[in-house]
């Protein structure tokens, strides 16, 4: 996959984020170009997932600035910014006591779409993730670890937004699941050309998803690579992470 644009999406400039003495990003700049899969990749701790809340405001910079389509995040509605963007986490997040059409209908509600629209969205987004119609009446709990997952990325979609985040959303599932959603996130892609940040610690995933990979370490940013770059690079940090873990990868690029 390439970009589909040389305009940034989302765009650090020198950002740097602290908690109370600890000093978590330091002078992060990166751009996100329209309709890539931009991938952060890091161990724990390298500053990946606070690099993502600071897209949706969910975390503010101590330094710098984050700028979401050339409008800084200071300067913009919190809540209108966090409905624009779409947001999966590992654990998906869904509402126990709502049904899954519920989970998945929440924001269009919230943006008080009419009800025969919401109901047609539901049903579309379903089908879109490999879902059928009929689980719209279900409850979290009655649902497989990679069906709720599914849900939590439809959620993401319901209001179409432009920009879609990731935290290790195939992280908690058994291999065959995870690769079974990666496959359909690579699909899903393909027909939809969202702008995407897509954290994980595992190359394999990065190396398959990514359209460029930000390798993060300590709170730094080390390279911007394609995976292929990744994998050939002599950087290093990125050698240094290829190595750490083994034969194979040149398959899981392709």
């Amino acid at each position: 996959m390439s970009p589909a644009s040389t305009t940034p999406v989302i765009e650090f400039q020198d950002v740097s984020y602290c908690v109370a003495s600890t000093q978590v990003l330091f002078g992060l700049s990166l751009q996100v170009q329209s309709g890539e899969t931009l991938v952060l990749l890091g161990r724990s701790g390298s500053g990946k997932t606070t690099t993502l809340k600071l897209i949706n405001r969910l975390l503010f910079p101590t330094a710098g600035e984050v700028r979401v389509n050339g409008l800084s995040n200071s300067q913009a509605d919190v809540i209108q910014l966090r409905r624009s963007i779409g947001y999966v986490i590992q654990d998906v997040g869904l509402f126990p006591h709502f049904t899954v059409e519920r989970n998945i209908g929440l924001v269009p509600r919230i943006a008080k779409w009419p009800e025969e629209r919401i109901h047609a969205r539901v049903e579309e987004l379903l089908r879109l993730v490999g879902l059928t119609p009929d689980m719209a009446s279900r409850y979290p709990h009655q649902l497989s670890g990679g069906q709720r997952q599914r849900v939590g990325v439809a959620r993401a979609l319901a209001a179409d937004p432009e920009i879609l985040l990731m935290d290790e959303p195939f992280g908690a599932l058994d291999p065959l699941t995870r690769d079974e959603l990666q496959r359909e996130f690579l699909a899903l892609q393909q027909r939809l050309h969202k702008t995407v940040v897509f954290v994980t610690h595992d190359l394999r995933e990065a190396l398959r998803l990514a359209s460029r990979i930000a390798l993060m370490e300590t709170g730094r940013l080390v390279a911007v690579l394609s995976p292929a770059e990744f994998v050939r690079s002599t950087d290093p940090w990125a050698s240094a992470y290829v190595r750490a873990f083994g034969d194979g990868l040149d398959s899981a690029a392709k």
